[in-house]
């Protein structure tokens, strides 16, 4: 019994943290269609673009979804704790990168150095995991290391904890290895920029 309610399933987590690649695979194994939240609101004309950064209107999305998403399916995004509520969805997996691979991962991306500090800051305080409780209950969300795991491994814990096969993931803090100021400076310093951190 994976799914609740609108028989929706999802998958979370911080950018750069494998949503893309571990969703696909969990939504075969299931049997149901993959939704991304970020096609889904490039589809739906939702996404407001201005000089800095790009916005979406989650409020609208998530009304979007409800009313275009028909039948089963593994809905998964970055923004999946703010579109959706509780009743709207079963279980959730917050896929999570230890903050120092994060950091390489969304360098070798391109990513504006000020957006790595950004998502490297709110993934080593778990700031998704937090928002995916508060969004759908302690219940309903797990937590999935994905640092050094093959995704077809995450894919395989992911999809036993969705159907009810498997058990929740241990909590995670990153926050112990980054007990020194300096190593906080140097994780969340757009300075240093480098695949190669120390």
């Amino acid at each position: 019994m994976y799914h609740k309610s609108r028989n929706w399933v999802g998958i979370t987590g911080t950018p750069g943290t494998g949503k893309k690649t571990v969703a696909p695979l969990v939504a075969l194994k299931i049997g149901i269609p993959c939704v991304s939240l970020h096609d889904q609101a490039v589809a739906s004309g939702l996404v407001k673009k201005d000089y800095t950064d790009t916005e979406v209107d989650t409020a609208a999305l998530g009304k979007f979804l409800v009313k275009h998403v028909i039948g089963p399916a593994l809905v998964y995004g970055h923004l999946l704790p703010y579109v959706l509520r509780g009743q709207e969805i079963g279980k959730v997996a917050v896929l999570r990168c230890e903050p120092k691979t994060l950091k390489r991962r969304l360098i070798a991306r391109a990513y504006d150095p000020e957006k790595v500090v950004e998502n490297v800051e709110a993934e080593l305080i778990g700031v998704l995991s937090a928002d995916s409780i508060t969004a759908f209950g302690r219940r309903k969300a797990s937590e999935f290391d994905t640092t050094k795991a093959k995704p077809a491994d995450v894919a395989t814990a992911v999809f036993e904890f969705l159907t009810g096969s498997g058990e929740f993931g241990p909590g995670i803090d990153w926050t112990f290895g980054y007990g020194s100021a300096a190593k906080l400076r140097s994780l969340l310093s757009v300075r240093e920029m480098e695949p190669n951190l120390t």
